[in-house]
């Protein structure tokens, strides 16, 4: 069996990626995509949070966003869904988004740079307009 390195996995993964840069995100959330926060709940309370982000810890994944798991998301309507993975740098969202991809989510990718570029780009309410947030918030008002 051979063997690989973290970096060599990490590199892999990455050349597979069409990663998208902070700046790029409003974009591609107007065009539909999802915004998908992997980071565990305590790194979330301890960096802050990204409302409008779907939060979907990394160990559950690939059962959520698989449009042929029982155990997915509404949203996992297809295969054509366009996921925007991100965590606190945007070292583990390449290898999540790789697997996404391995699943067949074709239009899975990454945030260069994770929640802490978001953040420093002044960018952390980005997801706050986008159309399945509006529902989340609806439907939590009508509780």
């Amino acid at each position: 069996m051979s063997r690989s390195t973290i970096d060599q996995m990490l590199e892999n993964a990455r050349a597979r990626l069409r990663r998208v840069y902070v700046y790029d995100v409003a974009a591609a959330l107007e065009r539909g995509a999802i915004l998908v926060d992997i980071r565990p709940a305590a790194q979330r309370v301890r960096e802050g949070s990204l409302p409008g982000a779907l939060v979907i810890e990394r160990n559950v994944l690939e059962w959520r966003l698989d449009p042929t798991s029982s155990a997915r998301l509404s949203l996992a309507v297809d295969h054509d869904v366009e996921w925007i993975i991100f965590c606190s740098e945007g070292y583990t969202s390449s290898l999540a988004a790789a697997a996404l991809q391995e699943l067949g989510l074709h239009r899975a990718s990454d945030v260069i740079g994770g929640y802490q570029a978001l953040k420093s780009a002044g960018l952390s309410t980005v997801g706050i307009g986008v159309p399945h947030f509006a529902r989340e918030v609806d439907a939590l008002a009508s509780l």
